[in-house]
């Protein structure tokens, strides 16, 4: 099947799915994750063949990590699937609703978007959330993952096709398109009409491309720079916690901490501190020349490192003079995903958190905790970095539209 072909079919399904009731989609949630479980050893079996191809094309460990499943990856799929059977279906909710002067009943409730697509990259983890997130929220989910997972990629969908069709919903609620050519993505991004959204998650060329070419509304995720800002008055056995947390937890996340700022005042006590753990974890630093004057280990900060997303056991680190030098250079070089402070002043951290232009803004807390599961939300579509519609992890609420039910009695104007 064509692009279109399989869009089209995709909306049919989501009609059928419109009217599935929570009871419904949740069965399908369960049986898709049991089924995942009892397939596992297949799944990987499959993503094993996508990690040998990966190697032998040269493909960095980083992205290796995001391409791996593992049993307990994959378990750690289901268990996603079962969080989102668990939430309430925000299909139908009342965002807000009044009577008017008149007698009419005004209601705005939320419905499906109808169809999602979906591009994607590396992680093949995304394949399940993005699928269980679409069919709770009531959409049909066309799924455009990278070529280097495609075996794995097609032995999920697979199996969660089945899972869906033994629910008694439509197979076409799910549906991965060809990834052996970039000719789907184009197609995809030009199926306006048969595609109600389209959601790009990955590195910052493949966003760009979508945003600038998609003739389909998309909701733009974006690549994470965020930076940890240690203050002048940070407790130092919290910064040095929430900094080593922030970059090594795992390196290939775009929640991971990228870059280190750390006030003047602090920077004789916590600089030892911080790149000696960086040093005994395999953190190349790379750093302005206060930080250099801290360890031979240092390699020289270019332009380029201060505006990288390493995804990889790199951090850039400088020396701020203040708070305020602080959110210049994040300004400059965020990316609007999360930034954090660590500090003990009110009075910090509360013009940090008005100052900073983010999704996310952590105080006294790793930047690891911008994600879907760790806010409650279940599974996450993304992270968007956008300011319309969406912004942040993208739980069930964001992946609806709104409609206006107005009730009367015979009204007439």
């Amino acid at each position: 099947m064509s692009v279109l072909e399989q869009a089209a079919a995709a909306r049919i399904a989501a009609i059928d799915l419109a009217g599935a009731t929570r009871a419904e989609k949740d069965k399908a949630l369960l049986l898709m994750a049991d089924r995942l479980v009892e397939r596992s050893d297949d799944i990987v079996a499959a993503n094993a063949v996508d990690i040998a191809n990966g190697r032998e094309n040269g493909i960095g460990e980083a992205m290796i990590d995001r391409l791996t499943l593992t049993t307990e990856r994959v378990a750690a799929m289901a268990d996603g699937l079962r969080q989102l059977a668990a939430l309430p279906d925000p299909i139908g909710d009342v965002v807000r609703g009044s009577t008017l002067a008149n007698g009419l009943e005004l209601r705005q409730v939320r419905v499906p978007f109808g169809v999602v697509g979906m591009i994607y990259e590396g992680r093949p983890n995304v394949t399940a959330d993005a699928a269980g997130i679409c069919l709770k929220s009531g959409n049909a989910a066309l799924l455009r993952g990278s070529g280097s997972a495609f075996s794995s990629n097609a032995a999920i969908v697979s199996v969660l096709r089945k899972a869906v069709t033994d629910a008694g919903l439509p197979a076409d609620t799910i549906q991965l398109l060809d990834a052996t050519t970039r000719d789907s993505v184009k197609e995809l991004m030009r199926a306006r009409g048969l595609v109600d959204v389209l959601i790009p998650r990955g590195g910052a060329s493949l966003i760009k491309t979508v945003v600038e070419q998609s003739t389909v509304p998309v909701i733009e995720t974006g690549v994470g720079n965020c930076h940890v800002y240690v203050d002048s008055a940070a407790d130092l056995e919290k910064a040095l916690a929430v900094t080593v947390n922030s970059k090594t937890q795992r390196l290939s996340t775009c929640n991971t901490a990228e870059s280190l700022l750390v006030h003047t005042e602090i920077a004789e006590q916590f600089l030892p501190l911080v790149l000696e753990e960086f040093a005994s974890r395999g953190v190349t630093v790379h750093g302005d020349a206060r930080v250099a004057g801290y360890s031979e280990d240092v390699v020289a900060a270019t332009e380029d490192d201060w505006g990288t997303e390493y995804l990889a056991a790199d951090i850039s680190v400088a020396v701020v003079d203040s708070l305020d030098d602080a959110l210049d250079h994040i300004r400059r070089y965020g990316t609007g995903h999360t930034e954090a402070i660590v500090s003990e002043s009110v009075t910090a951290t509360r013009r940090f958190v008005a100052g900073v232009d983010a999704a996310a803004v952590m105080v006294n807390a790793s930047t690891r905790f911008t994600d879907g599961g760790e806010f409650g939300f279940g599974a996450e579509i993304g992270i968007s970095t956008q300011k319309l519609h969406a912004r942040g992890p993208m739980g069930l609420p964001e992946l609806t539209s709104t409609k206006y039910v107005v009730t009367g009695n015979g009204h007439t104007r």
